[in-house]
Order: structure tokens, then sequence, then C-alpha cells
């Protein structure tokens, strides 16, 4: 029998906190990232770019050190940390992609990884699921099964409770406070995607892919800053195809409430090595790039996010 959300927590509640303090105890599984005063309505956040490992997860794991980072945003959170300094707080991961998504809904859980049945209340059905990325992933890169067998179900308890679910606290607090001071708040989600990717049947190999969700996460002067920016830098962007933004976009986006959320996907092979993990002589430009990017995006004026029609959302 499937078991209810109050079951399942009581039941595994002693062996979520283990876990999570022996996953966890050398370093934070997140942190947020920020100067002495918070100057503009703008929080960044890099939520796969986490590259701390725990030696228990990778001894669960069928892969070897370098194989399972095949999903990993590397360095994602250092492209665009110049921000921090402009005044806009980051919140970055360090604990892995492949560990735990929080880009996902919180119980997105693929039934067969686990030895027990999931709870009823878990998506079983999405596309993310189906195709191996739900919130514990079942792969990796292109296709590679992190697992060798099946998980305890506990294990992926343990992730939510302990890890997933004060990600999202903290990125609601930070919005929060950020919308109650400014009036409103612009969550810029930063993400990395393979140099394979390509667009349409033309081939395109965009730099950039801006997604806003179809336009329901952000306000279109937003979207239309972002891409126009970047173009204007010699970059070929690419607009919601083939992401158009995750869970944080979606869930975060509420232009009418003045929230905005903009996914932002970086093409690894403008500055790293995708087989060594290794930067690239590219690197440093483009971090600067990012730089005068999110400085001229914060610099849009607050009529672009607050003066809306009320049909926005």
């Amino acid at each position: 029998m499937a078991l209810s959300r109050d079951d399942a927590l009581v039941f595994w509640g002693s062996f979520k906190v283990n876990m999570a303090a022996e996953d966890f105890s050398v370093v934070a599984p997140f942190e947020v990232r920020s100067g002495a005063e918070q100057r503009v309505p703008f929080l960044f956040n890099s939520p796969h770019s986490g590259r701390y490992y725990p030696e228990r997860f990778l001894a669960m794991a069928r892969l070897d050190r370098n194989a399972i980072r095949r999903s990993e945003d590397c360095y994602v959170d250092e492209l665009f940390g110049g921000a921090v300094a402009l005044g806009a707080p980051m919140l970055a991961a360090h604990f892995p992609r492949a560990y735990l998504d929080v880009n996902r809904e919180p119980w997105e859980l693929d039934p067969r990884m686990f030895a027990e049945p999931v709870p009823s209340f878990c998506n079983i059905r999405s596309a993310r699921v189906a195709g191996g990325l739900g919130t514990v992933p079942k792969l990796v890169g292109e296709g590679l099964d992190i697992y060798a067998g099946r998980l305890p179900l506990a294990e992926a308890v343990a992730r939510i409770e302990a890890v997933y679910k004060p990600y999202h606290e903290t990125l609601k607090r930070l919005l929060t406070r950020t919308h109650a001071r400014f009036g409103y708040a612009v969550l810029i989600d930063c993400h990395s995607m393979p140099a394979s990717i390509r667009v349409g049947d033309s081939g395109l190999r965009p730099d950039f892919i801006i997604g806003d969700r179809f336009g329901i996460s952000a306000t279109a002067a937003l979207t239309e800053m972002a891409i126009g920016l970047l173009t204007a830098m010699g970059y070929t962007v690419a607009h919601n195809k083939p992401y158009a933004g995750g869970f944080i976009t979606e869930h975060y986006g509420r232009p009418a409430r003045h929230l905005h959320a903009l996914q932002i996907e970086v093409n690894r092979g403008l500055y790293m090595n995708e087989r060594t993990f290794q930067k690239s002589a590219g690197f440093d430009a483009l971090a600067d790039d990012l730089t005068r990017f999110c400085a001229d995006l914060m610099a849009m004026p607050d009529h672009c996010f607050v003066d809306l029609p009320l049909a926005a959302e």
C-alpha cells in the first residue's frame, strides 16, 4: 500500500536526519552569497552547479567521479558571480544535481527507482520522470544510470526533507524579502547546456537560451532586454526552445504579483571542456560579459516590472 505524506515523513524521520548529517557534515548543502546590503531587486539562483559529492552518495553510485558529473552545470555560479558585487544576492547549491534536483516538483519520483512503493501524492507520470530526471534523478548525461539497483524509499524522503525543502524555503524567503523592500522581485535562474544542443531544423547552435515559460513567468520587457543585450554582445540567442524554464521558473514567476522569473542557459562550449570539466580559455571573457549583462539588466527602470496589465498572469 502506498504511504500517505504524513506516514512517509514520520516513518523515515530519524533516518532522514542521520543521512543528512552524514552527507553534509563538512560542506553545507547550499549557501547565500551576498554583499553587506542588497541594492537591487534582483536575485540570482544557481541550483545545478553544486560540485560537492558526498562519499556516501558516491559509494551508492555505479558511476565514477567524472561520469557522475555529466549533469552538472559546471561553474555557472562563478560565471554569474559578478552579480553579487553589483548588489544582488545569489543562492548557490553545493549538493550536485545527480544527488537531488531542486528544479523539479518536491515529490516528482520514478517508482521504478525504489524498493518500496512511493507515496500516493508523488507525481510519477511527468515527462521529466519518464526521462529519468525526477527530483531524485535516475540518469545523468546522455542516459547513464546513476545506480546499479533500486534505492530505499527513505533515501528520497531524506534528500527532499533535509535539502530540497530548506533550499526552497530559503529561495522563497529571499524573494519575499526582495519584493517587500523594492515592490517587485526578479529571479534569474542560471543554468548551462551541452555544446551539442541545436535548435530547430536549421541546426542553430545557440550560445544562450532565454526561457520565460512562453511569456508566463516574466514581463516581456525583461525577456526582450535579456535577448537584446546578449545579441548585441555578439552571442547567438534562442528563446524558449528547447528550454522554456523548469519548475523554479514556472513556480516563482508571477508577473501579475510583480514576481518575475527568467531562466538563462549558457552553452558549455563557450567556457569549458565537457570531457575534462576544465575551464577553457574563454571562461574569463564570458564571465566579464555576463557581469556587464547583469549590470545592464539590473539597470532596467522599475516601470518595466510593475506597470503591467491585469491579465499578465
